[in-house]
């Protein structure tokens, strides 16, 4: 393996791992400082003060009473994973005849994928509303604030980043393997599900964690399309900071939120860790194949 030169370095070494240890910093101490609220008593951290030598965990143990922390992470991986699995699975149909097939409409609608992206949600909540309104009202069904409607909403918002993700990956992948399960006898579907899946791997773990991230830290569509039985746990926290206000006065908890706010915050740190190296890699061949 050719090593390479000094002179191919962007930046000094020394520059470099100054600039990588400023980064790590930036990224580590308001991490820490959150975990340290999250241990520290609650009128150390009134007061304006924290303390390593008075943690506690008082604030995790009398989180699960004070608050639906529980039945919020439930409902966020009930809705953000299966949200962002049918906005892979969809997208993966979606990108395989833009990658492969040549026709009228493919440019349109591969601009029409990405200009979504740049419309604002509060732009959308209103019209989604009424037409989930008026759907429910001509079928006689109950959408509005149930899972089935905010899980096509969260899907729909995952679904143009999965697609042009893997229309990308597809973009730079050789059709020789395709080409062979063709003369083999396959369809374009069984091909697509015997030999493209499987190498789609990388480019469908980027779209399933974006695709879960758009469920699990929006606020917005879910203040408006669920209640108390299907509320995120976006939505717990809220009411968690809004109760305590009430309760206390304008000086929340700030140790129970800082706590509460850890808790949430590790399901997608689990699923980051678990999919490190397919990220890693996805996102790295999805930029090469683009270029």
């Amino acid at each position: 393996m050719k090593k390479k030169h000094a002179t191919d370095r962007l930046l000094p070494p020394i520059v470099s791992r100054a600039g990588t240890a400023a980064l790590l910093v930036f990224i580590a101490v308001p991490v820490l400082y959150l975990i340290e609220l999250a241990l520290s008593p609650n009128t150390t951290v009134a007061l304006g003060g924290t303390g390593l030598s008075r943690l506690t965990l008082s604030n995790f143990a009398g989180l699960w009473s004070a608050a639906p922390i529980l039945h919020g992470l439930v409902n966020s991986v009930v809705i953000a994973g299966v949200s962002a699995v049918l906005a892979v699975l969809l997208g993966v149909c979606a990108a395989y005849p833009l990658a492969r097939l040549r026709f009228l409409a493919r440019k349109p609608l591969l601009y029409s994928l990405l200009g979504s992206q740049t419309i604002p949600g509060l732009a959308l909540l209103l019209p989604l509303y009424i037409m989930l309104a008026g759907v429910q009202g001509l079928l006689g069904l109950h959408l509005i604030d149930s899972y089935p409607a905010i899980i096509v909403v969260y899907m729909t918002f995952g679904l143009p980043l999965a697609t042009v993700v893997c229309f990308v990956y597809l973009r730079g992948m050789p059709t020789d393997l395709e080409d062979a399960a063709l003369v083999d006898g396959c369809t374009r579907l069984g091909a697509l599900r015997r030999v493209l899946v499987p190498l789609l791997a990388p480019a469908m773990v980027v779209s399933l964690v974006f695709a879960f991230l758009v469920g699990w830290n929006d606020v917005l569509f879910a203040s408006a399309l669920t209640d108390s039985g299907t509320q995120t746990v976006a939505i717990t926290l809220q009411q968690f900071g809004l109760a305590q206000t009430e309760t206390f006065g304008a000086q929340p908890l700030y140790g129970d939120l800082m706590a509460a706010a850890l808790v949430s915050a590790i399901p997608v740190v689990v699923l980051y860790l678990a999919f490190q190296r397919y990220l890693v890699h996805g996102l790295a061949a999805g930029a090469l194949s683009g270029t």
